[in-house]
């Protein structure tokens, strides 16, 4: 089972079963079915914090992830993926934002890769 826990004052619409589903979906398309991540909700003073203390960019942006296990498969026991930060005020779609930041904790990049994760994260959010 996927754990998926919620942190910060939720935006009223969201609701928590959807960011797990969300995260389940993103994970499912990895083969990742077992694990723990963090989807993180937090105002534009502290994602600019976050992008200058990570990014090297001191400005809100709209998500940040951080993976931990990631990609790797060989880890034992339940894998810690890692948070997913989120500025809702910065973000134009959240279920775009929760689901694109799963994606890159699982080892995806869609800065070096040929579309393909964009396009996954397209294909799964018409589901």
């Amino acid at each position: 089972m996927l754990e998926v826990e919620v942190v910060g004052t939720l935006p009223a619409t969201m609701s928590p079963d959807e960011i797990t589903r969300l995260a389940e979906l993103g994970a499912a398309s990895a083969g990742v079915h077992e694990g723990h991540l963090a989807v993180q909700f937090v105002d534009a003073a502290q994602i600019a914090e976050l992008n200058g203390a990570h990014r090297g960019k001191p400005e809100p942006t709209d998500v940040l992830s951080f993976p931990i296990d990631g990609a790797h498969t060989d880890t034992a026991g339940p894998r810690e993926l890692g948070d997913v930060v989120i500025c809702p005020e910065h973000t134009a779609d959240l279920r775009e934002a929760v689901l694109h930041g799963v994606l890159h904790l699982l080892g995806m990049d869609h800065e070096a890769d040929q579309g393909e994760m964009l396009a996954l994260q397209h294909e799964l959010l018409s589901w």
